[in-house]
């Protein structure tokens, strides 16, 4: 059986991408790295938009990467049905490609926030979530400004109409409330995907939760129900 591709997206004030190339291989599947200047993606099976500060976050969090010349064929390959995974800001960056709705804000602590957080898995029925139990509590790190997701009445009820609701900030037990919310999310949502479900943002950092070497291997689910969602679906 042929191993997995990853293909990780570099932009200039990526920070992250080195980390998931690290475990996509560590997950026995081959890993690209991709310049963002680059057109074409090297056959992928899935694609990482990794976490950092593109382009130095100017202007707004991911608004100038999103016209790299590598996202158009990005969101070409995501309306053709292939994976994208978007980590803190690649899910700043999806959002500003309109590959998921909602944005990201600043946090209403108006602080950068560098901790362990507890987030509830919401839907595990995704690519991104299978190896997980619905209502599993995970430790993942978040690492962030603006990762106060927001999106109006209208599109909240959609997004949970239609399970799109992956993640969501919790405490050690998942209990959902103000308390362990860190940001001041909409409805303490930490992660989402898109229709199709093959499109996920989230904002915890699961590729520094993924070895157990680690104080939390938590995020290792996410790697491990992406490798088990392609090899049932080749």
């Amino acid at each position: 059986m042929s191993k997995i591709c990853y293909n990780v997206i570099t932009f200039p004030g990526s920070n992250c991408d080195h980390d998931a190339f690290w475990i996509a291989k560590l997950h026995n599947a081959k890993s690209e790295l991709i310049w963002h200047k680059d057109d074409e993606l090297k056959n992928p099976d899935v694609v990482i938009i990794p976490g950092g500060f593109s382009y130095g976050d100017y202007l707004r969090c991911g608004a100038i990467a999103k016209f790299s010349s590598i996202m158009k064929t990005v969101v070409d390959f995501a309306d053709k049905g292939g994976l994208v995974i978007g980590i803190c800001n690649g899910f700043q960056i999806l959002t500003e490609t309109q590959l998921l709705p909602g944005t990201l804000l600043m946090n209403n602590t108006l602080h950068f926030i560098c901790q362990h957080q507890y987030v509830k898995v919401e839907n595990n029925n995704t690519p991104f979530t299978n190896k997980y139990n619905e209502s599993e509590v995970l430790d993942i790190p978040i690492a962030h400004k603006e990762g106060n997701y927001f999106i109006d009445e209208p599109g909240l009820k959609k997004l949970r109409e239609n399970n799109q609701i992956v993640f969501r900030y919790c405490d050690e037990n998942g209990q959902i409330n103000n308390e362990s919310n860190p940001n001041g999310s909409v409805y303490n949502i930490a992660g989402i995907v898109n229709e199709k479900g093959n499109v996920l943002g989230m904002m915890p950092h699961p590729e520094r939760a993924a070895e157990t070497i680690l104080s939390s291997h938590r995020g290792a689910g996410v790697f491990e129900s992406i490798n088990n969602w392609v090899y049932e679906n080749l």
